[in-house]
């Protein structure tokens, strides 16, 4: 890859579905974070990721609404989760000059989505669209629980695991980790799902969602949430260089193993090696996902999401990787916490997107 780095790096607060973000489309929350770029360069392009808005193209709804001139083209991405990720792939492989990537989604404005009628019956209502075929589409928590069992990952563990999410994200939203690279939008600064005073004691009394005998539970998910995250991507530094980009496939019914292959495409690329990685973000869709990810990779657990992650702040699908772009930003460049670092995460479908960057300041 030749050189590209990312300079700038700015997100909204992550909000809960239907709460501090529940009337902003889409678009509208790209918009905010590409308005606050616009300062930064000459855009030629802008690519967005999105899983769940209105179709058409919300990276030009909000390009525009960002006041972005007409002749700027953009375009949206979907590789679900992994599409804020995906994007900056994709740009960063493309970019001629300056160019905004990233993602966006609004799970509160999501459209509600119909099968056509069949004969003289109703139309359909469904919740998302097929990943996968059929045979080979399970639901997430469901195969986050699969997955959990097949690595031997406990119970225990998974709350361990989110618990210690929680408590570093507060931490570090208290020490004022995360304020560079938030937008206010709609008077809200903070992302809301950070519960501080959350403990393994508390997670350990919810139920499991998905199984009877299953692992996975409310406290040791995700949540579903509202944001958008962009980074600026140019020829010229400084900021971060990207070194390596790349996604990769896995078993559909093991979707939360996406990251492992990717993971080891772009360590394969530049010859880095584990060790020599300083930040590791991964998307924390679901602790025992997490957790089965870093034991096949090696990867100590506890390197990982130093300042939280999507457990405590909460994962707008289609924005999460670029969420995690942002975050390698605020810790190499802005907080200047090591030399290296890597975003990954997994999608529905069986899949995975990772970046690997340098940090040359």
């Amino acid at each position: 890859m030749s050189d590209v780095f990312i300079t700038h790096a700015l997100r909204t607060p992550i909000g809960t579905a239907g709460k501090a973000f529940r009337d902003v489309p889409a678009a509208d929350l790209g918009a905010a974070v590409l308005k606050e770029l616009l300062p930064a360069g000459h855009v030629e392009d802008v690519v967005l990721g999105n899983c769940m808005g209105p179709g058409g193209n919300v990276a030009r709804v909000a390009a525009l609404t960002a006041g972005i001139g007409d002749h700027v083209p953009a375009m949206t991405v979907d590789r679900q989760c992994a599409s804020g990720l995906a994007a900056i792939q994709l740009a960063s492989g493309s970019t001629l000059g300056f160019v905004l990537a990233g993602g966006v989604e609004s799970a509160s404005t999501a459209p509600w989505r119909f099968w056509p009628p069949v004969g003289d019956s109703e139309p359909v209502r469904y919740e998302r669209a097929p990943f996968a075929p059929a045979d080979r589409d399970p639901e997430m928590g469901a195969a986050a629980d699969t997955l959990a069992e097949l690595h031997g990952i406990t119970r225990d563990r998974q709350d361990e695991y989110a618990a210690r999410s929680h408590g570093r994200a507060a931490q570090a939203q208290l020490a004022g980790a995360f304020d560079a690279e938030i937008v206010p939008v709609n008077g809200q600064t903070v992302d809301e799902r950070i519960r501080s005073g959350l403990t393994v004691q508390r997670l350990a009394k919810l139920p499991a969602v998905f199984r009877a005998d299953g692992t996975v539970t409310a406290g040791n998910s995700c949540g579903i949430n509202d944001g958008a995250a962009v980074v600026a991507l140019s020829k010229t530094g400084p900021g971060l260089r990207v070194l390596a980009a790349a996604s990769a496939g896995v078993d559909p019914m093991l979707p939360g193993l996406g990251i492992v292959p990717a993971v080891q495409k772009v360590l394969k690329a530049t010859g880095l090696s584990i060790e020599q990685i300083d930040v590791w973000e991964f998307n924390e869709a679901f602790a025992g996902q997490v957790l089965a990810c870093c034991d096949v990779l090696g990867l100590p657990d506890e390197r990982v999401c130093t300042q939280g992650g999507a457990l405590a702040l909460g994962h707008p699908w289609g924005a999460s990787g670029a969420v995690l772009a942002v975050r390698l930003f605020s810790q190499l460049v802005t907080q200047q916490s090591g030399r290296y670092g890597v975003a990954a995460i997994a999608a529905g479908g069986g899949q995975g997107t990772a970046i690997l960057v340098e940090a040359c300041r």
